[in-house]
């Protein structure tokens, strides 16, 4: 079942997820709409080094190694954004930190990140194939940009840039090992 905006406010205030910052309140401003909160870009970009000739074997692990070699770290600011060129792939992260804690008790909750339809409607493609945030993940969300519109477009940190929708979880998981648990920055 989905969360409506009041019942993703109960389980922030009842600690049984945590979204930390969380997005003002402002008047005209919330980040809330009825079954969603909006997430907003963070400041920092994954870029494929530019003239590499790689190729990567679908049968490997697109694993952090794989990311330093092949991949670069940009900083974005309002002074100097990112420009996403059309048909380009790169990695960002929310600036928000989000935990979705497994409660032996219950009760438990999951996420996905889907895209502003706004934003899709220029050609902006937020997340691709991996939108599921499983219960007991913790950290920055990393997200699949692709710009698939005919000109390029400004990425500043700040900006929302997905949405996230909460949804229950039908009774308690058993530990897995969650290999995205505790990250901080995008990573593969």
């Amino acid at each position: 079942m989905i969360l409506s905006n009041v019942k993703i406010v109960e389980a922030i205030e009842n600690r049984h997820l945590s979204i930390d910052p969380l997005p003002h309140l402002t008047p005209g401003k919330s980040p809330f709409n009825t079954s969603a909160i909006d997430l907003t870009l963070g400041d920092e970009i994954l870029v494929p080094r530019e003239g590499a000739n790689i190729t990567f074997a679908l049968n490997e692990k697109f694993s952090s190694d794989f990311v330093e070699r092949n991949w670069r770290t940009v900083k974005i600011t309002d002074d100097h954004p990112f420009k996403l060129k059309p048909n380009i792939l790169v990695l960002g992260r929310t600036a928000e930190r989000v935990e979705f804690p497994v409660n032996p008790k219950g009760p438990n909750y999951c996420a996905r990140v889907e895209g502003r339809s706004s934003l899709a409607r220029l050609g902006l493609v937020v997340h691709l194939t991996a939108p599921t945030i499983h219960a007991d993940f913790e950290g920055t969300i990393t997200l699949e940009m692709v710009n698939f519109g005919a000109y390029a477009m400004e990425l500043t940190p700040g900006i929302n840039i997905c949405q996230l929708i909460i949804e229950t979880v039908d009774g308690i998981p058993e530990f897995v090992v969650n290999q995205f648990r505790g990250q901080s920055a995008p990573q593969g």
